[in-house]
C-alpha cells in the first residue's frame, strides 16, 4: 500500500480503492453507498471544544450547545470562553465537567501553554500526546482530532461505538465487537484505518436515514 501522511479529497479516493480491494467487506459499503466524505474539520480551539462536547451525547445535543456557544461568543475563541467562565458555560448547557474542560483548555491556550497551530505539524505521536496531557481530553477526544481535523492516515478512534455498531454489521458478527476485537480488525485496514473508519460511519450514518 501507499503511505501518505495525510488524508485529501484525492488520498481518500486512492485509499478507498486500496482497501475495498483488500477487503470484500467494505467494498460492499462503497458499492451500496458510495466513498464516504472527508468530513474535514477546522483546525482550532472552537472544533477541539465541539469534539469534547460530542463525548458521550448524541450529536445533535452537541451541536445544540456548540451554536449556543458560537452566539454567546459570537464567534468560539479562547479569550471569549476564559471570559465567560465555567459558570457561563454551564448556563449554556455545559455540564459542570465539561465547562471545566473546555474552560482550561482555553486558559492553556491563551497562556500559551499550548499551541495547536504548532500541534498541527508534529507527527501523529507527538500530537497526541500534547493533547492527552490537556485535562478532559481522552484518548477518543485526541484521535477524533487527530483523525478529522489533522487528517492524519492511520488513526483509529477506540471506544467509538458507531464505528463498533457498523463494524458489528459489516462483518456479521453476533455481537458488537469490544475495543480489543475492533481493534484487531481494523489492524488490517493499516495504513489507511482513518479512512477506513470513514467508510464505517458513512454506512451507520447511510443506513440511518
Amino acid at each position: 500500500m501507499t503511505r501518505l501522511t495525510r488524508v485529501t479529497n484525492d488520498s481518500l479516493l486512492t485509499a478507498v480503492d486500496e482497501l475495498t480491494d483488500m477487503d470484500d467487506d467494505l467494498a460492499v459499503v462503497i458499492d451500496k453507498f458510495g466513498p464516504p466524505p472527508l468530513w474535514a474539520r477546522k483546525p482550532g480551539y472552537a472544533t477541539l471544544v465541539h469534539i469534547i462536547l460530542e463525548q458521550q451525547v448524541s450529536l445533535a445535543s452537541a451541536k445544540a450547545i456548540f451554536d449556543r456557544l458560537k452566539t454567546a461568543t459570537n464567534g468560539i475563541t479562547p479569550e471569549a470562553v476564559t471570559k465567560l467562565k465555567v459558570d457561563g458555560l454551564r448556563d449554556l448547557g455545559f455540564t459542570g465537567q465539561k465547562a471545566q474542560y473546555c474552560h482550561g483548555l482555553a486558559e492553556l491556550i491563551v497562556s500559551k501553554q499550548l499551541d495547536l497551530k504548532k500541534l498541527a505539524r508534529c507527527d501523529e505521536h507527538t500530537a497526541r500526546g500534547n493533547l492527552l496531557d490537556v485535562r478532559g481530553i481522552g484518548p477518543w477526544t485526541a484521535d477524533i482530532y487527530l483523525l478529522m481535523v489533522l487528517r492524519h492516515a492511520d488513526i483509529w478512534p477506540d471506544g467509538d461505538f458507531a464505528l463498533a455498531e457498523s463494524a458489528r454489521k459489516i462483518k456479521r458478527l453476533r455481537k458488537r465487537p469490544d475495543v480489543k476485537k475492533l481493534r484487531k480488525i481494523a489492524d488490517a485496514w493499516s495504513p489507511w484505518r482513518s479512512v477506513a473508519a470513514r467508510i464505517l460511519w458513512h454506512a451507520y450514518l447511510s443506513e440511518r436515514r
